[in-house]
């Protein structure tokens, strides 16, 4: 009956073009914002627009933020002699959540994969290498994930930074090869972190 009723259909769809959403579960998500308050489904979409209109790139590390600067780049108290290259701005909040690592983060926003069209050009790699260049950075952590995809951004990124001179590391992985660093537990990380080898 639901594909009958083509607002409710057209909901669905929208959420089914979140990642990693089906198509019945985002049928279980529109059917829950149906047995929302008329209230609580207009502070939904209200987040939803909030969120679209506040959020944006760090000037600096390229991490999501609704300040000018992130509240991670602003902390006078961080180690800027220090930056963990990340894929995705997700694993900057997990890797917080660990309360070991004190540097500084650079958000690439993908990692290279020719068969999805990901190419160097399409990440955040100028912009790290513009930072770098400055020359306070003195150690950069490389924290992509242990796929195949993150080993090749790993060896492209490690290759371009062996033209400054800085330690490039590579976190020691008790993380399973295939799997994510957001979903890691924090011992985990911590031990990853603990263990970074030179690349």
């Amino acid at each position: 009956m639901a594909e009958y009723i083509e607002s409710l259909q057209r909901l669905a769809e929208q959420f089914g073009r979140l990642q990693g959403i089906g198509k019945k579960n985002a049928m279980k998500m529109a059917f829950s914002v149906l047995d929302m308050t008329d209230e609580d489904a207009a502070a939904f979409a209200q987040a939803i627009i909030e969120a679209k209109e506040k959020i944006h790139l760090c000037p600096i590390c390229q991490n999501l933020t609704d300040r000018d600067i992130c509240p991670i780049c602003d902390d006078e108290t961080r180690d800027r002699k220090t930056v963990c290259i990340v894929s995705d701005a997700r694993v900057v909040i997990s890797m917080e959540k660990v309360r070991e690592y004190k540097g500084l983060y650079h958000v690439l926003h993908g990692v290279i994969s020719p068969m999805n069209g990901t190419t160097p050009d399409k990440l955040k790699i100028k912009e790290l290498l513009e930072r770098i260049n400055e020359g306070e950075i003195e150690e950069a952590i490389v924290a992509t994930n242990p796929t195949v995809e993150g080993e090749a951004t790993a060896m492209y990124i490690s290759r371009l930074l062996k033209n400054f001179d800085i330690k490039v590391t590579r976190l020691a992985y008790g993380v399973p090869m295939g799997s994510d660093l957001e979903y890691a537990d924090e011992v985990t990380l911590y031990r990853a972190l603990e263990g970074r080898r030179d690349l």
